[in-house]
């Protein structure tokens, strides 16, 4: 959100895509949080103001932390041990939605990823 252009263009075509519904996962605002409190992340507003202008300005819908997602998330291969990125791949791999990401921390676990 704070560096649109470094974006692959594949990314821009979907984000920008009317076919496709765009999911802010409550993960994400928890990990923006907590990494703006350690100083690893700098952010122009307060990380709720940020988040929660994004969320508005981007039209994204944001997606909850169900039991099924963290049941999932549970459940996964230890590949990858960042329990953001675990919630993120359980929630995508229940509700049949795409990551996108660079992260090749991904690549093991069954969900599509887009970068």
């Amino acid at each position: 959100m704070n560096a649109p252009e470094a974006l692959t263009p594949l990314v821009r075509n979907h984000l920008m895509s009317e076919d496709n519904s765009i999911y802010f996962s409550v993960a994400t605002g928890w990990e923006i949080a907590i990494k703006h409190s350690l100083g690893r992340l700098r952010l122009p507003l307060s990380p709720p103001e940020f988040v929660n202008e994004a969320v508005e300005r981007h039209g994204l819908t944001v997606m909850n932390a169900e039991l099924s997602h963290v049941m999932s998330a549970g459940g996964l291969p230890g590949h990858h041990k960042d329990p953001f990125d675990r919630l993120l791949i359980g929630q995508a791999q229940v509700e049949g939605l795409k990551l996108v990401t660079p992260d090749i921390a991904f690549k093991p676990y069954a969900v599509e990823t887009i970068w």
